[in-house]
């Protein structure tokens, strides 16, 4: 996912987060995300929807250089969000079902360190969408204790197989988490919202951009599709 590359013969970026990977492999999930029916805005909840297009295919299963197999890999990399607010670490030998990751998230001079758990995997050759049947793939994560945030974001692709469409879309639901230093505390109050729609607006726009550089590459072998 979104891990810098390190300098050759040094270790990877995510061995030093190994031990925060390793206490969040046990950590809890931060709310009773049992009861995801009830979380709406009426309850107090942040629900948001973002979608992008991405550029087309023809019409059938995604192409193996395509456009759908170029997002899906930016999206195993967690390479979509902005890098100057967020960067994910994790352990690239885990299976993405079974994934942990650290967050680190950057605001003026600070920088914070979450962890979330993937869920939600999702890979279905066809599926019913508003406009046809869809190959759909992506997957979500939820917020661990010590996040600021309670709450899920789904990143998903879908490419509609009668006319070749392709979407990156992002749905989330949160909620303010227990901020116990009044400094950040007032920090999220403020900003938190802002930072929120930065991300989803600027993932959006990057997942538009390392696509197209994705397809004007020359190709030398299929972009591999999961």
């Amino acid at each position: 996912m979104n891990q810098p590359a390190s300098p050759a013969g040094a270790a990877p970026a995510w061995e030093q987060y190994r031990a925060q990977l390793d206490a969040y492999a046990h950590a809890k999930v931060n709310y009773d995300y049992e009861h995801v029916r009830e979380y709406t805005s009426a309850t107090g909840w942040r629900i948001d929807h973002y979608a992008t297009d991405l550029p087309a295919e023809a019409p059938g299963p995604p192409a193996e250089a395509g456009s759908f197999a170029a997002a899906q890999a930016v999206m195993r990399r967690y390479a979509f969000p902005p890098p100057d607010l967020i960067t994910g670490y994790f352990d690239p030998s885990q299976p993405l079902d079974q994934r942990i990751m650290v967050l680190r998230a950057h605001f003026l001079v600070f920088n914070f360190y979450f962890g979330v758990r993937v869920v939600d995997v999702v890979d279905e050759a066809s599926q019913a969408g508003p406009d046809g049947p869809e190959r759909v793939w992506g997957y979500g994560y939820r917020t661990l204790e010590g996040h600021f945030e309670k709450g899920q974001i789904n990143f998903s692709l879908h490419k509609n197989l009668g006319t070749g469409a392709v979407h990156f879309r992002i749905q989330a639901m949160s909620q303010p988490g227990q901020i116990r230093n009044p400094f950040y505390w007032l920090g999220f109050k403020l900003f938190g919202r802002m930072l929120q729609r930065r991300f989803a607006h600027q993932s959006l726009a990057r997942m538009r951009r390392l696509v197209g550089e994705e397809l004007a590459r020359p190709q030398t072998k299929p972009v591999a599709a999961g």
